[in-house]
């Protein structure tokens, strides 16, 4: 592998109570950019002592920062915000570099990571508490909301901004200390990202960065006493190992596992209008985003019609380097989702589905982990790819003809995190928006996840909640209070 460097790509360490740990003789990984296959740079991993330390750190980090005022919190997350803000372009070309996305789409995360820091400063302000009619007179009953202690978080690839940003801001915000582990494949935007917190004047342990082989760095990190919470977003497996540990251990945990989300198209649409708002959002970073829409249940009527024009719009897509202006769609995040990609388009056509655009690697030679925009028309319910979530820019398209089988459809997955729907009748928006089995629904739009909204999955899409007063209260515990006079 040819080694590449970078200006705008940061120095890696692990961030340990304030102080930037670099590798010395740390074991240590390649991180690699995923349109030509160059090393950008060594990610170092964490040894045992780094970990106790960071954990050490973390635990007077919370003593401290509990005891922060909550509008000084949230000064300082308002400062977190400005100061990402004013790096929108620093910041979102390291992500380009390391996951791949186009620049325009890297922009709208790191704006995204500003919000989460903003709105969930402000939030804070708002955890109240409440008064409880007192059984005497001379009595108090009240219901506290106190932070839970030092938080584990644990970040993926996909968005690694966005998805980080929103664990420590919401730890932030209750006034809890957290170490987060983002992942090894994309490290630079969460160092680049933690070194603004400590500008902005965030205490030293607060925040601490640790990247390492994520079973050691978990299973440490669950089993410490201090630990009080867990923030996990990724695969089901590994969701379900954590939270048997955490479930040993006592200890919260909030879980978001991925999704297969469905799309209804009814046959009252203007069928235009919904390819064009597809096309947005199923190629969005590669389709390599836990809410993308996957699965395409459209009306007969209209079934033809959206079909050809989703595969003529997917087909024209310019896939690239995402800092090419021109490109449409950037790379896959690693060859392993390169050869995902050919698994389902071979498993899903021995079943009887038609390839009507893509359907393999662009055939230019360029390096880098590409994949053509995809359209699977005709899917069996049985194809892998309707079953497994492809993560992945492959939309696959079936037809109904009754919108009760249809939701039947929607509905028949291990997963409910996202779901959306199309149509200009009310009484079905009704049926459609009661009827999805998913913790986030869309009528008429892709709009999903603002700050200000809690963001859950139920079936095996997770536990509990990100972002909003519901995300909030994950990151702290209630204390009851009957205060009587001496």
């Amino acid at each position: 592998m040819r080694h590449f460097v970078h200006d705008s790509y940061p120095t890696l360490g692990l961030l340990i109570d304030g102080q930037w740990v670099r590798a010395g003789s740390r074991h240590h990984r390649p991180v690699l950019n995923p349109a030509s296959g160059e090393v950008l740079a060594q990610v170092p991993l964490a040894t045992e002592d780094d970990i106790g330390d960071a954990i050490a750190a973390a635990e007077r980090g919370f003593q401290v920062w509990k005891s922060v005022p909550t509008f000084e919190r949230a000064t300082v997350m308002r400062t977190i915000a400005h100061l990402i803000r004013e790096n929108v372009e620093r910041l979102a070309t390291i992500l380009t570099l390391e996951q791949g996305k186009r620049l325009t789409e890297a922009r709208e995360e790191i704006r995204n990571t500003a919000d989460a820091f903003e709105w969930m400063g402000e939030e804070g302000k708002r955890a109240y508490g409440r008064v409880v009619p007192a059984r005497t007179a001379d009595s108090d009953q009240l219901v506290r909301l106190v932070p839970a202690g030092p938080v584990a978080a644990f970040s993926p690839w996909n968005f690694p901004a966005v998805l980080a940003a929103r664990k420590v801001a919401t730890a932030l915000a209750a006034g809890c200390s957290v170490i987060i582990k983002p992942a090894e494949e994309t490290p630079g935007i969460m160092v680049a990202i933690a070194s603004l917190c400590m500008e902005a004047g965030l205490p030293n342990g607060v925040l601490n960065v640790l990247y390492g082989v994520p079973s050691e760095v978990s299973t440490r990190l669950i089993a410490s006493p201090a630990i009080s919470k867990l923030s996990f977003t990724g695969s089901v497996a590994v969701g379900r190992q954590l939270a048997t540990q955490a479930g040993a251990a006592l200890k919260k945990i909030t879980l978001e596992l991925g999704g297969h989300a469905p799309v209804i198209v009814m046959d009252d649409v203007d069928v235009d209008r919904v390819v064009d708002a597809c096309i947005a959002a199923k190629f969005r970073n590669a389709g390599q985003l836990c809410i993308c829409p996957t699965r395409f249940y459209v009306h007969d009527a209209v079934y033809d019609q959206f079909t050809d024009r989703l595969a003529l719009r997917a087909g024209a897509l310019r896939v690239g380097s995402g800092f090419d202006p021109g490109v449409q769609m950037g790379p896959m995040a690693n060859q392993r989702r390169v050869e995902a990609m050919s698994h389902f388009c071979e498993d899903a056509v021995s079943r009887g589905a038609r390839v009507v655009a893509g359907g393999r690697p662009p055939d230019n030679g360029d390096p880098g982990f590409f994949w053509l925009p995809t359209v699977l028309a005709d899917m069996p319910d049985d194809a892998a790819a309707m079953v497994q979530e492809p993560f992945g820019p492959l939309a696959l398209v079936s037809r109904f003809e009754d919108l009760d089988d249809a939701l039947r459809r929607a509905n028949a997955s291990e997963f409910g995190l996202a779901a959306y729907a199309f149509t200009r009748s009310l009484r079905s928006a009704h049926v459609i928006e009661h009827g999805l089995e998913a913790g986030n629904v869309s009528l008429n739009t892709f709009a999903l996840s603002p700050p200000e909204l809690p963001f859950a999955g139920i079936k095996n899409s997770g536990l509990g909640s990100e972002m909003g007063r519901e995300g909030l209260m994950e990151y702290m515990n209630l204390k009851s209070v009957i205060r009587s006079v001496a």
